[in-house]
């Protein structure tokens, strides 16, 4: 009776700690946004990057509700002249759904060592 009122209690008191959605990925909602808002403002061109190395990695989430992360990106895309453009992208994301939220795009204009 005791062990099982031992173990009864471990599991209620358990955490359940939620597991972030993975939207990394240059083909993913933050990658996208990132590309289309560089397009829109003239830094990129279909015809300057090199798609097959664009990287989106994830470099922070944290739960804010229920079902629901704040996410920050750091997207990098190599221009075809060896340069490359890189962005930090900020956004909502569920289990479900990588655009929860309209994204912050910030343009890494230097980056120090």
């Amino acid at each position: 009776m005791k062990r099982t009122l031992t173990l009864m209690l471990v599991c209620v008191a358990a955490p359940v700690v939620a597991k972030a959605p993975d939207c990394s990925g240059p083909e993913h909602y933050p990658g996208s946004m990132a590309y289309v808002y560089l397009k829109d403002a003239g830094v990129v061109t279909p015809e300057t990057v090199e798609f097959d190395h664009v990287t989106s990695r994830v470099i922070a989430s944290q739960r804010i509700r229920q079902n629901l992360w704040r996410q920050v990106f750091r997207v990098t895309f190599p221009l075809k002249s060896g340069g490359k453009v890189e962005a930090i992208i900020v956004n909502d994301a569920s289990k479900e759904e990588c655009s929860m939220s309209a994204p912050q795009v910030f343009l890494v204009s230097k980056q120090f060592p």
